[in-house]
């Protein structure tokens, strides 16, 4: 069902966000959907980085503000904003990287999917001006349901005639590497800066499946143990909607772990060190099209898919009862696309 590769190198899946790009390899980075409730958090953090010299923030509501507000953060990076669709071309112009946040949040009792019209549509617009003004760029799309909205913006790019943009989308899933290294390393009282668990499959639900096996500092749990962690961490997300009553969903965890994905990525596309984080992406690794594990980061965004990794039987069992809602959530995506559009 999936090939065995060899274990791969995780222990620098971990939450610091570090910097050592200079500031001659700073980029330009694009977030839209930046005044929403995960758009705003990590426009902070974006600002904060040495690698990045423009931060361009577009937005149908607000974004003047928002730029107006980072702006006066003494960081290097300027920040510009742009508001509406006649607006957004600018904000794209230029732009190394693309993160979309932009979408509406899960209220208690709503799953990702039934966010999946709205959303649907916010992405298969957005990719659309990506894929025409700036088509080499990396693009990290945030919005939920990540299993399908990836597959709405690859079949964008295709009919657009991007070429090499399996390379340069991902599917920004490192909030479950996230709440992963946090859970155990709590349980296990570890270190969580030292902690890296991978977490492959996708990005909802049972397709959440955190490779507990292959962590690194090595941890070991009984079985009933082992079971508990997996599904709070596949439904970490629904814990934070019920925490919220109603208030939102996970936006400041989201967003910390966006930025590290930026981070990391920004450092790989500067020719820096390598960096490996898990993402998901158009892939050969299973049954799925595509397909969430660590990828290694290079100059060309995914420089090698280092695969799944050796897993227990446990594990190897949690692939194999995620990948029918998998394939469905690829579909749906790639369906969307085909039926609107024009």
């Amino acid at each position: 069902m999936f090939s065995r590769l060899a274990r791969p190198a995780i222990s620098k899946c971990i939450t610091q966000r570090t910097f050592t790009t200079s500031s001659k390899d700073s980029a330009k980075v694009a977030v839209l959907g930046a005044s929403g409730g995960i758009g705003q958090p990590l426009s902070l953090l974006l600002k904060t980085s040495p690698a990045i010299s423009q931060l361009s923030l577009y937005d149908i509501a607000h974004t003047p503000g928002v730029a107006a507000d980072l702006s006066h953060i003494e960081t290097p990076a300027k920040v510009s904003g742009h508001m509406g669709p006649d607006e957004l071309d600018a904000c794209l112009e230029g732009a190394d990287v693309v993160l979309i946040p932009a979408g509406v949040p899960r209220k208690p009792g709503m799953t990702r999917d039934d966010l999946f019209n709205t959303n649907a549509s916010i992405v298969l617009n957005l990719a659309k001006a990506c894929a025409r003004v700036c088509p080499n760029a990396i693009l990290g799309i945030i919005t939920n349901p990540v299993n399908s909205t990836v597959p709405i913006a690859a079949e964008v790019y295709k009919k657009m005639g991007v070429k090499g943009w399996e390379k340069r989308l991902f599917g920004v899933t490192t909030l479950d590497a996230v709440r992963a290294n946090t859970f155990i390393a709590a349980a296990r009282g570890v270190d969580v800066s030292k902690m890296g668990v991978p977490v492959i499959g996708g990005h909802s639900g049972v397709t959440i499946i955190p490779v507990i096996s292959q962590a690194t500092p090595t941890v070991s749990f009984p079985m009933e143990e082992r079971k508990a962690l997996t599904e709070r961490i596949q439904n970490a997300g629904t814990e934070v909607v019920e925490a919220k009553a109603g208030a939102g969903s996970a936006t400041l965890s989201m967003a910390f772990a966006a930025a590290r994905f930026a981070d990391k990525l920004l450092e790989a596309l500067a020719g820096g060190i390598e960096q490996v984080e898990c993402a998901y992406v158009k892939s050969d690794q299973t049954d799925a099209t595509y397909f969430a594990n660590p990828i290694l980061l290079g100059k060309n965004g995914v420089e090698k898919n280092l695969g799944v990794g050796q897993m227990i039987e446990y594990e190897v069992g949690l692939v194999s009862a995620a990948m029918d809602e998998l394939k469905s959530n690829i579909k749906k995506g790639e369906d969307f696309v085909a039926k609107n559009w024009s």
